[in-house]
């Protein structure tokens, strides 16, 4: 029995009621299913019988009686159902269930935690999409781990997921010009030329680094070369390095893509002025002052947005309206955007114009995340050694490791401010919450290994007999493993990644609590109540495995 289900039984209960004239409703309100604070109210609980009060002009408790005769959990699962205060239906189950759960958790191994909520639907996913022009910055992290946590979620909720970096490259791009002018510069530098850098140019020293590079591999075979042929080298060698580098750093991040789309494939195909040409034959799209515009102010947008400058040129948001038409043109039902928090302004436009292009602007969710700031020694970080007014994400994954960094970027809400505490993510103690989770399973795989080195015997998991667990402890850290599917649902629904770590600090909590009032391998501990509470060692340990490894991208250690 899960609260799924449960919702599911009580809902028929609450149409058995209405077909049966006990009480009316046009459409059933939304209720809670939840698990009550402290154990004597319950292993669920729920509001339903006050949500219809108002609809039906009945008492509550009169609404929760009705129910409870009508609801159909079986004799099997239920012990007994109690209505309480002003019409709380309280829910016990019998505790053979806990059992239950333990054995199927163990039964599905890997897949526990796996649903079918996403019934198969297509999703693509685009997030980072950094320009190729500098090296990734903590705010990219974030957006990073959100993305990918987000469809190692969709994928373990049953939708069918696929991740895009979209490399914001076009030739005409002010900013790649800027980037191949300073790689240019910091090349004939380094070959002893006397020339001043750029003001606007890109200052980093990892654009001496580029230039150094290609020295090593061709030395200067390109110092005397034309000009402009020059700087479309250098901007494709310098746009080249950049992605790689950007690779790398994400792969050491446990990050890793299914597609880098890159913009000026878009341009080269004519995707971009065909769509130009589309929105203007529609009427979406005008011509004034020698610029095209879109008419995203018909879609609730402060002002039109241009699709081509004055010089001709499309804008980056041609390109993006066109990108995003390609994403539903591939056959993806659902597109998830997750861009940082200066892009606000960008989220009416690329709706408008989808909705101008008849694509549903409902099947666009874009998540804003907000800034991070790094703390050290209980001061705010402002620069790191690399580039001056920003600390790099791969001297952050350095410092603290992969680990404690992606569980750190996903402790708030994409749309919280981020305080990301280093001095705590390298702290070994529970006061860290990634190293609390991992010492919990790192605790439970001691126990385990601890059993077999004294020779003790564990049936068969699939026959063992469960009942003795009827500890509270037991129980409590049964029913939260329970919530691991409805944990993936809820996350997937809500597009909110950062439940999980929550969630992992619960069962961590819960494990611990259990330890240290359930002895496991204690001389005298009565067989059966050993094997018994092993097999919950075991679930407790799939569950947190699955729940790090799998959703969480982060390792679960067996020693610590």
């Amino acid at each position: 029995m899960n609260k799924e289900l449960l919702t599911e039984k009580i809902q028929l209960a609450c149409e058995n009621c209405k077909e049966k004239n006990f009480f009316t409703f046009d459409e059933l309100p939304e209720f809670s299913v939840t698990r009550p604070a402290k154990s004597e109210f319950g292993d669920f609980t729920t509001n339903v019988a006050m949500t219809l009060a108002k609809p039906t002009k009945k008492s509550p408790r009169d609404i929760a009686a009705a129910i409870i005769e009508r609801l159909e959990l079986g004799e099997d699962v239920l012990d007994k159902v109690e209505i309480a205060g002003a019409g709380f239906i309280n829910i016990y189950l019998k505790s053979s269930w806990l059992g239950d759960i333990v054995k199927k958790i163990i039964t599905k191994n890997e897949e526990w935690g796996h649903t079918d909520f996403g019934n198969g639907i297509k999703v693509l996913a685009e997030y980072v999409s950094a320009n190729p022009n500098g090296p990734l910055s903590i705010p990219h992290g974030r957006g990073a781990i959100i993305g990918d946590v987000l469809c190692r979620v969709l994928r373990a909720a049953g939708y069918e997921v696929a991740s895009e970096f979209y490399v914001n490259d076009a030739a005409t791009s002010l900013q790649m010009i800027r980037f191949g002018e300073s790689l240019v510069v910091r090349y004939l530098q380094s070959l002893g030329d006397d020339i001043e850098f750029p003001e606007e140019g890109y200052h980093g020293e990892y654009v001496r680094d580029f230039a150094k590079e290609i020295i090593n591999r061709d030395g200067d075979k390109y110092k005397n070369m034309e000009e402009e042929a020059r700087l479309e080298l250098f901007t494709d060698l310098g746009k080249a390095a950049m992605i790689e580098w950007q690779k790398q750093v994400l792969s050491s991040f446990g990050v890793v893509f299914d597609r880098w789309y890159l913009e000026s494939e878009l341009l080269y195909s004519g995707a971009v002025e065909k769509n130009i040409a589309r929105l203007t034959e529609i009427g979406a799209a005008y011509e004034a002052d020698n610029a095209v515009f879109m008419r995203t102010t018909d879609f609730g947008d402060d002002k039109d947005r241009a699709l081509v400058r004055s010089n001709g040129k499309p804008t980056y948001f041609a390109s993006d309206v066109a990108y995003h038409r390609d994403k539903f043109e591939r056959g993806y039902n659902r597109i998830i955007d997750i861009w940082g928090p200066d892009h606000h302004g960008y989220m009416a436009r690329t709706k408008a114009a989808m909705e101008a292009l008849k694509y549903s602007p409902e099947e666009i969710y874009i998540l804003i995340y907000q800034v991070v700031r790094l703390m050290k020694n209980g001061e705010f970080v402002m620069g790191g050694k690399r580039k001056g007014d920003i600390v790099l994400l791969s001297e952050l994954i350095e410092q603290v490791g992969s680990d404690a960094a992606r569980y750190f970027f996903l402790l708030r809400s994409a749309d919280s401010d981020l305080n990301f505490d280093m001095d705590l993510a390298i702290k070994e103690s529970s006061d860290n919450p990634v190293y609390y989770v991992q010492y919990a399973h790192a605790r439970i795989s001691s126990i385990l290994r601890a059993a077999k080195e004294r020779g003790i015997e564990i049936p068969d998991y699939s026959n063992i007999d469960l009942s003795p667990l009827g500890d509270e402890a037991e129980a409590s850290l049964i029913r939260r493993l329970n919530e691991f599917p409805e944990e993936i649902n809820l996350a997937a629904e809500y597009y909110e990644p950062h439940r999980l770590t929550r969630y992992a600090q619960d069962i961590a909590k819960e494990f611990h609590v259990f330890y240290d009032r359930c002895p496991i391998l204690r001389d005298g501990i009565d067989v059966n109540i050993r094997n018994a509470r092993l097999a919950l060692c075991e679930a407790a340990r799939i569950s947190l495995r699955n729940l790090l490894v799998q959703v969480l991208g982060v390792s679960a250690p067996e020693k610590m």
